[in-house]
């Protein structure tokens, strides 16, 4: 196909084509999404609902790489012209879910029907989903030893960051946010080097950080209490809760500054038992060093098994993306 024609595709394009088609033929239905990434876990949430009378093609617009937030918004502008029944757009919530409609774009990703997505901040917050986690370290060393909760640690955490994230997302649904920024909210709920033994005092840390910082907005929002319990009360009645803020921040700090390091630090301590494991039961050298070459074959890597963490299944997230596809099918 042309470049031209590609750049300017749109669900009537794409449905003029299906009914050139043969009538048994499956009809098409292109899905846009953000970068490479997306690809995967957009394609495990349409496939469930591909049959013998439709099916899904999950792409990226031409020309669109990994999209910023100034990117993201001319996306949006284009793709809110051109989606339609046969052509969708599968984009990352970011803040503009819980901004509910306090800019353009979050006007779009929550009032356009052809618009889905993820409710989580980002693809990355699913993949860290916490009942999963376990089952991450396993995949990675083959061992199911549970020795560090995850699911609590994210459960303190997430406690811990809230009263600050209704800070974050009150500045977001104003004029002024830059006077406190994503950057500057990250910068204050950054957990620092994990161990697993520091793992308290990683959590009381942050509540100290979080707690200093709140009485700073407080003094500089001497009249926003009101306000602020209003943005508290509605991102509660979207999904949000103290115990499950990790899904709503920034999915690469997350990934890349809270579970991807404690991840390593548990799979690190999982894999040397087993190794010790391994060594104790041999029976003699070449045993032992046939066996422990088996094994560290077999080890995974934690950032590859993270992106293809599908344990997200089960989030509350997830089952809203579900409802909407099926919502949208169902009109067609």
């Amino acid at each position: 196909m042309p470049t031209k024609l590609r750049e300017n595709i749109s669900s009537k394009y794409v449905e003029a084509a299906n009914r050139l088609r043969p009538k048994t033929a499956r009809r098409r239905i292109v899905a846009y999404v953000e970068a490479y990434d997306d690809i995967f876990f957009w394609r495990s949430v349409l496939t469930n609902y591909e049959d013998d009378t439709r099916y899904f093609e999950v792409m990226l617009p031409t020309k669109v790489g990994k999209l910023e937030r100034g990117k993201k918004a001319a996306l949006m502008k284009m793709l809110s012209e051109r989606v339609g029944s046969d052509m969708i757009a599968c984009v990352d919530a970011d803040y503009d879910y819980l901004e509910q409609g306090a800019t353009q774009t979050s006007k779009t990703v929550n009032g356009n029907p052809y618009v889905f997505h993820t409710y989580a901040y980002a693809i990355e917050n699913l993949q860290c989903y916490a009942p999963s986690l376990h089952d991450v370290c396993v995949a990675v060393t083959l061992n199911d030893r549970m020795i560090f909760d995850c699911e609590e640690y994210l459960r303190q955490y997430s406690v811990a960051v809230f009263p600050l994230f209704v800070w974050s997302i009150w500045h977001y649904r104003s004029p002024d946010y830059s006077q406190f920024s994503i950057t500057d909210f990250l910068r204050v709920i950054e957990p620092g080097h994990f161990t697993i033994e520091r793992a308290p005092d990683i959590i009381a840390n942050v509540k100290r950080k979080v707690g200093s910082k709140i009485r700073q907005l407080q003094r500089e929002h001497p009249d926003a209490k009101k306000s602020y319990l209003h943005v508290k009360d509605d991102i509660l009645r979207l999904g949000v809760t103290p115990e499950t803020t990790y899904l709503y921040i920034q999915g690469h700090h997350l990934f890349d500054k809270v579970v991807e390091p404690m991840l390593k630090k548990i799979c690190d301590q999982l894999i040397r038992a087993r190794q010790q494991e391994i060594s104790q039961q041999s029976q003699h050298s070449t045993q032992r060093r046939n066996e422990l070459s088996c094994y560290t074959s077999s080890i995974g890597n934690i950032q590859a098994t993270l992106r293809r963490n599908i344990g997200y299944f089960r989030s509350e997230p997830f089952l809203k993306i579900r409802k909407d596809i099926e919502e949208y099918l169902a009109k067609r």
